[in-house]
């Protein structure tokens, strides 16, 4: 397994450059329009220019099919839905990071903020913050279709500005495409719930959920490889939980609570994205506020994780970042400074260079890499 991913991180097949999507907050600073795109170049780390793939409001997270040709987003409608609910949207990947608007469908719920397709490529789950709930959408040949679930948690946490009800913020499926899990910043859960597949629905009474530490706010997760480890990244109090992570029963064990910050520091920071090198042997956490990259070693073997330190990012509220094919180049959103910064990452040690100097993009929140 060792060698096959050295190879695969040394292939020439990722010298030739690639498109990034970007997700945007439109109307705010920064004139967003919808989705942009970029090429990318992941032997020099030169990004190009940023420009317009596709118009469209809100245009938040951003995944990609697994077979086909298409781009989804979570968003709002042209036309507001009756019930206020947020939108998911379809998209052909067309040539030159160019995107065609297929159609686009209500959530099921509002303020949705991520999602996740599912190993069939028959199911989208999303994360809607602003009520909270958690929603799943069959697709029609690909294209979103109609709300097959939805779920709203009862309950509220510690944190009154915060966690003054439920807010789901994320949705991963597990490998075996068994489980539903979802992060939920208001309740500090992680939610369990069964899947299936075939009706693209999730049972809410299947599974039990993982009660993380009071006021943490979990946010995101990442899965090692091999799914014996999650690691959870908590907002509020800028920590990750690093977790024994049992597929089949869809069941967390905490190992160990470790902090993105460096020791004394004091200023107001929140977490944002986590994501695990495709070599499995380190995690990155971005902070906002401290405007850092948070490195960690992990221990293959416990699962626990060591601070390594920290790196400027380059830019201002690092919302979101992505670790580029071949695993040299960790590339950052900054939501407030409106750029993209590339900062080299060496896969032997984890380590990050300095941030090359930034391009302007409109209020970037999420990168995909995705030809």
């Amino acid at each position: 397994m060792k060698l096959f991913l050295n190879l695969l991180l040394a292939s020439p097949l990722f010298a030739a450059p690639v498109n990034i999507y970007i997700g945007t907050q439109t109307g705010k600073s920064g004139n967003s329009e919808g989705i942009y795109s970029t090429s990318f170049d992941p032997e020099t780390g030169k990004l190009g220019e940023v420009k317009l793939a596709a118009k469209y409001q809100q245009p938040g997270f951003l995944i990609a099919h697994p077979t086909k040709r298409l781009l989804y987003c979570v968003g709002a409608p042209s036309a507001a839905y009756a019930d206020g609910t947020s939108s998911v949207a379809a998209f052909k990947i067309v040539d030159k990071g160019m995107l065609e608007f297929l159609k686009d469908s209500s959530t099921g719920g509002k303020g949705a903020c991520h999602l996740a397709l599912d190993a069939t490529g028959s199911t989208l789950a999303i994360a809607n913050y602003g009520d909270g709930s958690i929603s799943t959408v069959r697709l029609d040949g690909g294209l979103p279709d109609k709300v097959a679930s939805v779920r709203i948690n009862p309950g509220s946490g510690p944190n009154p500005s915060r966690q003054q009800a439920t807010h789901a913020h994320g949705a991963y499926f597990n490998y075996a495409n068994k489980r539903l899990l979802v992060p939920d910043l208001g309740l500090d859960r992680v939610w369990s719930y069964g899947f299936s597949a075939e009706t693209s629905t999730f049972d809410p009474t299947e599974g039990s959920p993982f009660i993380a530490e009071s006021g943490t706010g979990p946010r995101h997760l990442v899965f090692s490889a091999d799914e014996r480890n999650a690691y959870i990244v908590n907002e509020l109090d800028n920590t990750v939980t690093a977790c024994a992570f049992d597929a089949g029963a869809g069941t967390f064990k905490s190992l160990q609570r470790i902090s993105t910050l460096p020791e004394g520091w004091t200023g107001q920071s929140t977490t944002a994205e986590i994501q695990i090198h495709p070599n499995g042997r380190f995690v990155y956490v971005s902070n906002r506020g401290h405007d850092s990259i948070a490195i960690f070693a992990r221990d293959g073997k416990t699962g626990t994780l060591t601070s390594k330190g920290q790196v400027p990012c380059g830019g201002k509220i690092p919302r979101h970042f992505a670790i580029a094919p071949g695993g040299k180049w960790l590339v950052c959103a900054h939501q407030d400074s409106n750029t993209l910064t590339a900062l080299p990452l060496d896969p032997e040690t984890g380590a990050l260079g300095p941030a090359a100097p930034p391009v302007p993009c409109p209020n970037p929140i999420c990168l995909l890499f995705a030809e």
